[in-house]
């Protein structure tokens, strides 16, 4: 009985030095089975190509591949935001086979100076600069800073800081509503931002405008 005792313990010590020392079986980092494909962004990023038609989009991803995306139930649910321009940066959400779009969203466009009268009396302009590179600046705002922008699953997410408060990092992430030439609106539950292109302004604070000459009977002669 003792020898059957030492026989089974020396086996199950040699058992466990073979398991550590049998490298190839261990797994130091999560397979995948358990990764989160929920939080998994699917918006795709390219350039809006020449194939690009009135209900098809040709999209030139970063990664080199050419997609032709149907954008016709997007254009229905009005979810394509900014317009269609050969060469423009797009982010579009696609479906499962990348074969369809249900948010398309021009990433040109979106860029530049947007602002509203100010909320609190209306007396001057204050808003936001989305720029190139994911960032964000504030227009004449001294209680909020911009930092960063970003697309995410055809949201828009902003991160800022209030000034005057704990100064920590704040993201919100809106809806988008109206991407146009010159407008610019975004929602989240409580709120709704309206923004206007910001027109350039002359040295003395007055914001320029185009004046338009009349025609003559003169532009006309041979």
């Amino acid at each position: 009985m003792k020898k059957l005792c030492v026989m089974t313990i020396v086996a199950a010590a040699m058992l466990m030095m073979g398991s550590c020392g049998n490298k190839s079986q261990q797994v130091p980092f999560d397979s995948g089975d358990s990764l989160d494909l929920a939080n998994v962004d699917p918006t795709v990023y390219g350039v809006c190509g020449e194939g690009t038609a009135m209900n098809t989009l040709q999209l030139i991803t970063d990664t080199g591949d050419t997609l032709t995306l149907d954008i016709s139930q997007a254009q229905e649910n009005k979810q394509v935001f900014g317009g269609l321009q050969t060469g423009d940066r797009m982010a579009v959400v696609p479906n499962d086979k990348k074969t369809a779009a249900s948010i398309v969203v021009n990433q040109a466009t979106l860029l530049g100076n947007w602002v509203m009268p100010n909320p609190i009396d209306g007396s001057d302009e204050v808003g936001i600069r989305i720029k190139e590179g994911g960032i964000a600046e504030s227009i004449d705002q001294s209680s909020i800073v911009y930092k960063t922008w970003r697309l995410i699953n055809g949201q828009l997410e902003i991160v800022l800081v209030r000034e005057g408060g704990s100064e920590e990092e704040e993201t919100y992430v809106y809806d988008l509503v109206l991407l146009g030439a010159d407008s610019l609106v975004y929602k989240d539950a409580e709120d709704t931002f309206e923004y206007s292109r910001q027109k350039p302004k002359h040295r003395d604070g007055k914001e320029m405008e185009v004046q338009l000459e009349e025609a003559s009977m003169d532009d006309f002669k041979m």
